[in-house]
């Protein structure tokens, strides 16, 4: 279904698509390290000052200027974090030039300017650049604090925090506010250095390209020293299963935000990957899913429910909006589904209805440049390796039994309410 080729190039990891399916060519440069307090902000701050300026266009403006003439190209920075990862992502589109009245060479352009953007950043005697430093941290502000005031982000937020504390994966990508002051152009700088020595390095190159022509371009510009490759930590929680942990936060909020926590023990890696999908579809992943359906819509308890997974941390977490007064009720029927969900009380029609979502989901995630490429990365972040025509494949054949067996290993393990400044029914104090 997808022809990925990958061919190492030093340190660099090359994986091209070669399809005529969009008018766009991509170019998406991937950096993964481990998740770790001491860097997570630094990285959060890196990406954003190297998309500021280059050598040869050394500001925001005059690089933006420049990706205009090349037809509208357009270049774009991410940070995730996947399982106990912090990953760092820098992409180009540019339009196929077959298109163009004029035969611009709009790919060799876009791998040297990828390349400067890496290489050949703006700097000021041998360190980044004060002012853009200075610029990107308040912007790096201002991206954090945005959490903080989206309830519904900064709940899912600390849920994560109270229930990975003493596990990386307790970071936010965005990085930590307190630490965005002390940064300056020359610790970035030398973090900058560091990150190019040893994160693990991918590109991937999709659209009307030969395999060839890729890896030319990519060993005359992207030329790096090897270095030693590094033990892969588990991003598996080793964490034991105690007592559930119940925090209740208070602030000036009107509705609630009731998060609950589980560790799924099942990750990308496993056989039951499949039926751990499935599993979330029908218990809340999806909008005909239990959760909509018993907490939303029949018991009109919540303004939202649903559930998500992390697949390579092993975490389901459910998310839903209620009036403060509803907490015990809302705990109450979500606990209940999860309990039909072990019991396999759903039904063939939800198990094919689930299937066909999912199925149509990953197609349409396919149909996108970006959207093949976080598919295709899940097999760089584990070791495990699914083709698309088997993840496909795989969930068709997931039964009922599976699905079940499942569930089982599910463990509820933090239960998070925001709620207002008043007192719930029951009397609970908050943190």
């Amino acid at each position: 279904m997808v022809d990925e080729k990958v061919t190492a190039v030093g340190p660099v990891r090359v994986h091209t698509i070669s399809t005529d399916k969009y008018k766009t060519n991509t170019i998406v440069w991937k950096m993964k390290a481990p998740l770790a307090k001491e860097t997570v902000t630094l990285r959060a701050l890196l990406p954003y000052v190297l998309q500021s300026g280059t050598a040869d266009y050394p500001s925001v403006k005059a690089l933006r200027t420049y990706l205009d003439e090349l037809y509208g190209a357009t270049l774009n920075v991410d940070l995730t974090k996947k399982g106990e990862h912090h990953i760092m992502t820098i992409r180009i589109d540019v339009a196929n030039e077959r298109f163009l009245p004029e035969q611009t060479p709009l790919l060799e352009k876009a791998f040297q300017l990828l390349a400067d953007l890496l290489f050949r950043p703006a700097l000021d005697g041998g360190r980044f650049v004060t002012d853009i430093v200075e610029q990107e941290k308040r912007a790096l502000r201002q991206r954090i604090q945005a959490v903080y005031d989206d309830k519904m982000r900064y709940a899912n937020m600390r849920l994560v925090e109270e229930m990975c504390k003493g596990e990386p994966y307790a970071l936010s990508p965005n990085g930590e506010l307190e630490d965005v002051d002390g940064i300056t152009a020359e610790g970035l700088y030398r973090y900058y250095e560091r990150a190019l020595a040893e994160d693990e390095l991918d590109l991937y190159v999709i659209g009307d390209v030969a395999e060839e022509a890729v890896l030319t371009a990519v060993k005359q510009r992207f030329s790096l020293p090897d270095r030693p490759k590094r033990e892969r930590a588990s991003s598996v929680s080793v964490k034991p299963q105690g007592e559930v942990r119940e925090v209740i936060e208070r602030q000036d909020v009107k509705q609630g935000k009731l998060n609950i926590g589980y560790r799924t023990n099942v990750t990308y890696e496993d056989d039951d990957y499949y039926a751990l999908q499935m599993f979330n579809g029908i218990f809340g992943g999806f909008s005909h899913s239990k959760l909509f359906i018993n907490v939303r819509e029949k018991a009109s308890l919540a303004y939202y429910a649903a559930s998500r997974l992390e697949s390579h941390k092993g975490l389901l977490m459910v998310m839903s909006g209620i009036e403060p007064a509803n907490y015990e009720k809302a705990r109450r029927i979500i606990d209940e589904q999860m309990q039909a969900m072990k019991n396999g009380d759903f039904t063939d029609e939800e198990m094919a209805q689930t299937k066909a979502v999912i199925r149509n989901q990953l197609l349409e995630t396919l149909d996108t440049p970006r959207g093949l490429v976080e598919v295709l990365y899940h097999n760089v972040v584990s070791t495990r390796k699914r083709p698309i025509d088997e993840w496909i494949a795989g969930t068709d054949q997931v039964t009922r039994e599976d699905v079940v067996r499942a569930a089982d290993k599910v463990e509820l393990d933090t239960v998070y309410f925001l709620t207002g400044m008043e007192a719930t029914e029951d009397g609970k104090t908050g943190v």
